[in-house]
């Protein structure tokens, strides 16, 4: 009898991505696409028995730094142990395209600053072999790769592709170097380019120290491109707002009228050019109920005709502490940064010397951490558990054993070979904030940040724990909702045609998930990335096979050769 299917997925219980409630089919696969959602009954190369499981489209990332990382990682890791079968890149302003050779350290340089991805390793892992944005896909196109992508293209190359040094600091741009600007984003979005990114944070900075380009840029300069993505009638404007003036050491009362501004911009941007306009959008510690704020603004001007969509996370966004790489006391003295440059047999050494111990406990005695430590608390490995637990902070730990906090972590660190690791959730801190934003009809879910701040924060997991805490052990979310925020409204949102879909017609990229089973790992520190350079990674159990293009990519967390992925143009 002749094979009709490539593949089959059986008896499962089909999750469509589209919000409909679930069913138990068979999915039949030819070639890339799926073909059948119902009965299979011809032969197939390869039967999956899905009984029991969850049959999901594969997961959309629509906020990631992996613009560098898929050259020498080609599997996609952390994502690919997650669900994650699409990725968006090129966010937050900082992209490698449109770049002339002599500027290329430069973007590397300013990549490493704002995203914390060595720029040793992304000098030496690209090939380089582009200028424009379109030829920079054409280079990914040629790249194996496990895992689809599509980039934005970033502001801060953009700008110094056409100002130079004039792009850094408040340096406006005048009417000739705006129409430069916008011709090459022209160039990127019909070279591909899913749309333009910007940054407008404090936060985001030169390895000098100054404002990445763009900070400065007048509202007449964003207006400008976005009308470019209008008259073409394609892309979307992605952002890293400028959230809060007091956020970066200014004194005062919280300036909401920062809000007003921003909000503004995007408002009029998206009205006057009909595209969607995205940003990050989260909790923070010096105006906590800012995102109230918001959310109302936001609502009125979609209200009013635009097209405004908040990303935000399943989370808090959190910095790990460990001796493996950064501790909550590098602000307090010379010799606690430099643990960071030794190997892991001699930290554990150095922690262990009762004069080392010593000096090291009284540098915080004398200088205290500039962090707040009763806001970080323990990762149980056993049970990796992101909300507040009072009993789990540093401060509760130290407490309990009768010492300073500094010593405290050092024979929690000894006690645990090293591998014990503390959270600190500076953004997103609030559970029930977290949980109100995603149920706002406007906002999705996104800044997982995969690729990026790969020594300091690991939140490339988000859609594990979206699944676990959020849908299955809460139940706040309905497994169909849960599934269709992970896959179909980002797909959609980025105008990723035939993805995020587990329908007739629509690209194979399925996952097959043991729900009762699903669980997030600890995240570990390793040192996998070229030169030898560290990162933390996290993984999951329960994606039993994760499918990318019709061809098995993933199974039982374990890549299985195939390497599928293809760059998505706009």
């Amino acid at each position: 009898m002749a094979t009709n299917y490539d593949l089959i997925i059986k008896g499962g219980t089909v999750i469509d991505g589209t919000g409909a409630p679930g069913r138990i089919a068979d999915v039949g696969i030819v070639g890339d696409r799926v073909v059948t959602v119902g009965t299979c009954d011809a032969d197939a190369a390869r039967v999956i028995d899905a009984t029991g499981k969850l049959v999901t489209p594969g997961f959309v990332d629509i906020h990631t730094h992996l613009d560098a990382q898929l050259a020498w990682d080609p599997i996609g890791t952390v994502s690919c142990w997650h669900g994650v079968t699409t990725a968006v890149m090129g966010n937050c302003g900082v992209t490698f395209a449109p770049c002339k050779p002599e500027d290329r350290t430069q973007l590397a340089e300013m990549m490493e600053s704002v995203e914390d991805i060595p720029a040793t390793a992304i000098l030496d892992g690209l090939p380089w072999d582009w200028q424009s944005y379109g030829e920079y896909l054409d280079s990914y196109e040629r790249m194996p790769k496990g895992i689809n992508v599509g980039g934005m293209v970033g502001h801060c190359s953009v700008r110094v592709a056409v100002m130079g040094d004039r792009a850094i600091d408040q340096h406006h741009a005048d009417a000739d170097d705006i129409a430069k600007m916008c011709d090459l984003v022209e160039e990127s979005l019909r070279g591909g380019a899913l749309g333009f990114s910007t940054s407008r944070t404090y936060l985001h900075q030169t390895p000098d120290g100054r404002e990445v380009p763009g900070t400065w840029a007048a509202p007449e300069e964003l207006l400008a491109i976005g009308e470019v993505m209008g008259r073409l009638g394609k892309g979307i404007f992605e952002c890293a707002v400028d959230n809060d003036r007091q956020l970066h050491g200014l004194v005062g009362t919280p300036d909401r009228t920062v809000i007003e501004r921003e909000v503004e911009w995007m408002k009029e941007l998206s009205i006057r050019t009909g595209r969607p306009v995205t940003f990050g959008f989260v909790q923070n510690r010096s105006d906590p109920s800012a995102w109230q704020y918001w959310l109302e603004l936001v609502a009125a001007a979609n209200a009013d005709g635009a097209q405004i969509h908040p990303q935000t996370t399943s989370r808090g966004i959190g910095v790990l502490f460990g001796i493996a790489n950064r501790t909550p006391f590098d602000n307090c003295s010379r010799e606690w940064r430099a643990l960071r440059d030794l190997r892991w047999t001699e930290k554990l050494e150095k922690l262990a010397d009762p004069a080392t111990k010593a000096r090291l406990v009284a540098d915080v005695e004398a200088t205290p951490s500039k962090l707040d430590l009763s806001a970080i608390y323990r990762l149980d490995p056993s049970r990796v558990d992101y909300e507040r637990d009072d009993s789990e902070t540093l401060i509760a730990h130290a407490e309990r054993r009768g010492v300073p906090p500094a010593e405290a972590f050092i024979d929690m660190a000894i006690e645990t070979e090293g591998r014990g690791l503390w959270n600190y959730p500076f953004l997103n801190f609030e559970f029930d904030a977290v949980e109100a934003k995603l149920r706002h009809p406007d906002v999705v879910l996104g800044i997982g940040d995969a690729g990026a701040h790969v020594g300091q924060i690991q939140d490339a997991s988000q859609t594990t724990y979206f699944l676990t805490r959020w849908v299955r052990d809460s139940g706040a979310w309905p497994v169909e909702e849960g599934i269709k925020m992970m896959t179909s409204e980002g797909a959609d949102l980025f105008g990723l045609n035939d993805r995020g879909r587990l329908v007739e017609g629509a690209y194979a990229d399925v996952n097959v998930i043991d729900f009762d089973h699903l669980e997030l790992h600890a995240p570990e520190y390793v040192y996998d990335f070229p030169n030898g350079a560290g990162r933390y990674i996290q993984k999951a159990s329960g994606y039993d096979v994760t499918v990318v293009n019709g061809e098995v990519f993933m199974e039982g967390g374990e890549h299985q050769g195939p390497l599928a992925g293809r760059v998505l143009r706009a």
